[in-house]
């Protein structure tokens, strides 16, 4: 069962006073919301519509349980919007976890950047050379060089960076 497309079904059923009407508003056959409305009456073991040939009436229970459908679906349908829009602002802690030489050379100079583009994030970077246990310690992300040592984690190519190793004669 979908339980999105039942209870979109049934909340139509509610506002329509008919199961044909609720098809005709969805572009779905009868027998469809007919089938997604029985489908969740059984998933929630209770009557929530009684039909009979001629009429639909909403139980007392279908009443309760229109009310908070459709205050999930509108909810949905705001999240939807919002994401369209663009208008979602990412916000909350990331904890970031680091390597020094990546830390001074490439973050830490564009950390005011990254802060005035979103201002709503709190960033905890942690700055250590040692493998760090990402779910253990809570850890969002981590930026490291070098081989994947736990295949599990998914990785993403940040950069490549050559290094030299350069030395001076002894005097």
């Amino acid at each position: 069962m979908d339980k999105l497309t039942a209870l979109q079904a049934f909340t139509r059923v509610v506002e329509a006073g008919s199961f044909a009407q609720a098809a005709t508003s969805m572009a779905m056959p009868r027998s469809s919301v007919s089938k997604a409305v029985q489908e969740l009456e059984n998933a929630l073991g209770i009557k929530l519509i009684e039909r009979t040939t001629r009429s639909v009436r909403v139980t007392a229970e279908g009443i309760a349980y229109y009310e908070r459908a459709i205050r999930l679906l509108s909810d949905l349908d705001d999240m939807d919007s919002e994401v369209v829009r663009g208008s979602v602002v990412p916000r909350g802690r990331l904890r970031v976890n680091i390597g020094a030489y990546f830390a001074n050379h490439i973050v830490l100079p564009r950390l005011p950047e990254f802060q005035a583009a979103y201002p709503e994030i709190q960033l905890h970077l942690g700055v250590t050379e040692r493998h760090a246990d990402i779910v253990e310690e809570g850890i969002d992300c981590v930026i490291r060089g070098g081989p994947l040592p736990d295949m599990s984690l998914i990785a993403r190519k940040l950069c490549e960076m050559s290094w030299v190793t350069c030395a001076r004669p002894p005097t």
